[in-house]
Parts: structure tokens; sequence; C-alpha cells
């Protein structure tokens, strides 16, 4: 038989070591929470996002989005009281006959929303996000949800792109509730998971994600529109080649009037840094005010003139502004066209 020296513990010192494990797992743990709690999000994202929808669309005839198919399919004799909206008038003008367009699959609708996660789409910094307080990329999470919300409640399908500086995530277009929750989910870590200079590729993204969706789509497109590297005429291609195959393009331009447009700032002298380069330059904001916003207003119609010239719907989202009131306008305005 073997002989085993068992050591001599003493229950005090056993309890004592025991009292100290948990006291430090539970600072642990506290720690960790008021970390989740300084990285912000939104609270109850997908609740806050069924609350605008339904205070703007409750007023609303009919829904702002419907179905359209990318192939034709057949023409039918137009019923009275029926939608004039598919009437195909150059076949009335040769048969004095009203007839509707058909198309394939058309009740159902496909939407990609694409976010610009890049360090810029996190100005300004905030500690906690309201509807009443927004940053860029809080605005972008929150109209994307809001939309989302909207789609589900047809049963649509709904994909999501995030990119910065890589392409951060991509999911293809679905309608299940479990599809739902896991963007909602995304959605909120694209918020809490912040990190420093990360540059805008939109050019090199844009052209990536418009080779993925095949089938004709609604395409919501999240962005300030800022960029450090990619020249203007590079950007705008990649927009026309989201036009590429029929896809209807939404281009929600995300920005601070104040700050960004109208360069906002008291004239005490101050270090402006490049949050995506990590650049910067001292000075007095009233020795270039005036330059500048020639220069960003040149720019920002630029943008809408492109949009125009590639039939683009353009959104202008000042974060300043009320977001159910951006939102809201934005969806009348497309109802009236439908």
């Amino acid at each position: 038989m073997l002989d085993a020296e068992y050591p001599n513990y003493n229950l005090n010192d056993v309890i004592s070591s025991f009292k100290e494990d948990v006291a430090k797992a539970t600072n642990e743990l506290m720690d960790l929470q008021n970390e989740l709690n300084k990285a912000g999000g939104f609270k109850n994202l997908e609740l806050l996002a069924k609350q605008v929808v339904e205070g703007f669309v409750a007023g609303m005839h009919k829904s702002p989005f419907h179905g359209f198919s990318a192939e034709f399919a057949e023409h039918k004799i137009y019923n009275q009281g029926e939608s004039t909206r598919h009437i195909d008038w150059k076949l009335f003008a040769k048969t004095d006959k009203l007839f509707t367009k058909r198309y394939d699959d058309e009740t159902n609708l496909r939407c990609h929303l694409i976010i610009d996660n890049s360090s810029s789409m996190h100005y300004p910094e905030l500690k906690e996000y309201s509807i009443d307080s927004l940053n860029k990329i809080a605005f972008s999470a929150l109209a994307s949800a809001s939309l989302m919300h909207i789609l589900k409640k047809q049963r649509d399908a709904v994909g999501l792109s995030i990119y910065s500086d890589n392409y951060d995530f991509y999911a293809p277009e679905k309608g299940s509730e479990r599809h739902h929750h896991m963007l909602l989910h995304q959605l909120n870590t694209m918020l809490v998971k912040k990190t420093e200079s990360r540059k805008t590729e939109t050019f090199t993204y844009l052209h990536q994600i418009a080779e993925k969706i095949h089938r004709r789509s609604l395409i919501f497109f999240f962005t300030d529109m800022f960029q450090t590297e990619t020249d203007d005429e590079a950007l705008f291609d990649a927009l026309r080649h989201l036009k590429h195959n029929k896809h209807e393009v939404v281009l929600f331009h995300v920005f601070d009037k104040e700050k960004e447009q109208q360069f906002d700032f008291d004239n005490a002298p101050k270090r402006f840094i490049d949050v995506e380069t990590g650049d910067h330059v001292n000075l007095y904001a009233d020795r270039i005010k005036e330059n500048y916003e020639v220069a960003i207003t040149d720019y920002f119609k630029e943008i809408r003139l492109k949009c125009q010239q590639y039939r683009i719907n353009y959104v202008e989202a000042d974060i300043n502004k009320d977001f159910n009131n951006i939102l809201t306008t934005y969806m009348i305005a497309r109802q009236k066209f439908l």
C-alpha cells in the first residue's frame, strides 16, 4: 500500500481565499459591464426603430415600398380600379386598349443596405445614443433599422454590407426573423466597436458590393462622402456601377452641416485632426472658413449633380436636424412617385 501525504488545510483560510476569488471575479465583471456601458450603442435599437416607423407610416395610405421585378413577363387586360402604374401606354397608342405589364416576382422586394464605417463616420464622439443625440454612424444605424422594420412587415428580403478600409461585414438578402435579428446585432456591434484611423475605401468596396448583388434590388447607401485617397471621378464611377443592373439606389449623404460644411468653430487656436489618417494642422478657424466653405459646398453640389445624372435618389441627412423629419420627408416624397 502506498503512503500519501495530504496537506493540512485551515478551513478559515480556505473560506477567506474563496471570498477573495469571488470578490475579484465580481470586480472583473463590474469592470466589463462598465466598459460595455461606456461603449454606447442604443439600449434597444429594434424597439426604437419600431417606434420611429409607426410614427410616420401610420399616416400613409400605402407602403412607401413596393416590389418590382427585373424581368417583364406578359401583358394583361387592365381592369378598372387597378393601379395605373404599370399601364403600357405605347401599346395603348397602337391598339387603343389598356394593358398592364406583369412581372415575375412582382410582389417581392429585395433591399441591400450599405454603410460606410470609416472613422469619419463616428464624428462627433458621443457617449450615448438616442434619437435626439446622433452622430453620423448612429444616424445610419437607426435609419437602417427603421427601413428594415418596414421591409420586415412586408416580408421582404434585406441584406447588409459594412465597409471601411476592409469589407467588414456582408450578408445577402434574406427575410427570416433570425436574419433580421442578426442584422440588428451587427448594426449595434458597428456602433460599439469603433476603431481609430480607419480610412474610407469606398471606390473599392462599392465595386465589390455591386458585383455581389445580381438581382434587381433597392439599395440604400449611407456615407459622408469623405475620402482620403480615392479621387472624385473614381468614387462617382463606383456609384454608377451600382446602377448597372437596374438597381434603384438611394444615397443618404450623412454629415454634420454646422461643422463639416459651414466650419462653424470659434476663432480660438485649435488643432484639427484627420480621424482617418492622424494628420493634423494647427490654425485659427476664421482664417480658412470662407475658402473651406466654398470648396466643400461646391463638392456637395457636384455630388447632387452626379446623383441626378445617374438617376440616384439623393437625400441630405444633416445629423443636427430632426431624425424623424429627415426620414419622413424622404418616405412621403417616395410615396408620391409610386
